[in-house]
This record gives structure tokens, C-alpha cells and sequence, in this order.
């Protein structure tokens, strides 16, 4: 059976936060402590539709410092780097079929946002693909 590998580099703070990764619903990783972290999994290359979430939870408003002119000046979030599928690394493919959902940490209603590679908020980032792989990868690079 042929195996897609899937790679993905996370900056996690710690302070508090809670990290879990998933695929197809499945938690194959999760963390509260600070660590920079590359997690791989492998995926059956069958025919099928999949979803990876990277969800972060915990943050509280300590965690962000804003200045008298309501600049941030300090925060606590996760960075997800280096996504790759096949030793292919997606740059901005991944950064453009990706979603972020998150309220804001409560303070707004959920909303669908685009991701840029740093989660700043309690909430999911969620890429949806096809296996076999290498057809998804010609048809969204």
C-alpha cells in the first residue's frame, strides 16, 4: 500500500495553550508544553477525501500586551511552518486553501478567516485535500 507522508514544523509558546493536531478527525498529536515541533504522519495513498485541523485553545487575554496606543506589543501564538505532503513543501498553497474559525477568543461571533501561518486566537485551521496525493498537488500548485 502506497503511504503519503505529511509534515508539518509548529512553534508552540506553551503558557497555558493547548495544541492538538487531527487528521480525519483522529488526534495524532497534542501538546500544552512549549516546544518548536515537527510532526509527521503517514496517510493511506488510497482514493478519498481528508481533513487536517491544527486547533489551538487556552489563550486567555493576559496572554496579549497592548501599549497606551493599542499597538500589540507582546503575544502568545502558534506558528505552522514547513507544511509538506511527499517531501513537497505546499508554501503558499497551504496558506490559501486553508481556514481559520475563531471568535476572537469569545469576544466575536465564529467567523471563517484566511490563514496566514500564525494562529493568534483560540480556533482551527482546517485543509481539506485528496488522496492520492499527488493528483491534489498538480491540481492546487
Amino acid at each position: 500500500m502506497d503511504m503519503t507522508k505529511i509534515s508539518l514544523g509548529v512553534i508552540h509558546p506553551g503558557s497555558d495553550l493547548h495544541l492538538i493536531v487531527r487528521l480525519d478527525d483522529q488526534v495524532v498529536w497534542q501538546t500544552k508544553e512549549a516546544q518548536a515541533s515537527t510532526i509527521n504522519l503517514d496517510l493511506a495513498d488510497d482514493d478519498g477525501s481528508h481533513v487536517l485541523e491544527i486547533a489551538m485553545s487556552g489563550k486567555q487575554p493576559h496572554h496579549t500586551k497592548i501599549d497606551s496606543t493599542g499597538q500589540i506589543t507582546q503575544d502568545v501564538v502558534v506558528t505552522i511552518h514547513d507544511v509538506t505532503f511527499d517531501d513537497i513543501n505546499l508554501g503558499h498553497v497551504f496558506t490559501e486553501k486553508a481556514v481559520y474559525n475563531h471568535n476572537f477568543n469569545n469576544t466575536t461571533d465564529l467567523l471563517e478567516d484566511k490563514f496566514y501561518g500564525t494562529m493568534g486566537c483560540n480556533g482551527t485551521v482546517r485543509l481539506e485535500f485528496t488522496t492520492p496525493i499527488y493528483l491534489w498537488l498538480l491540481e492546487n500548485m
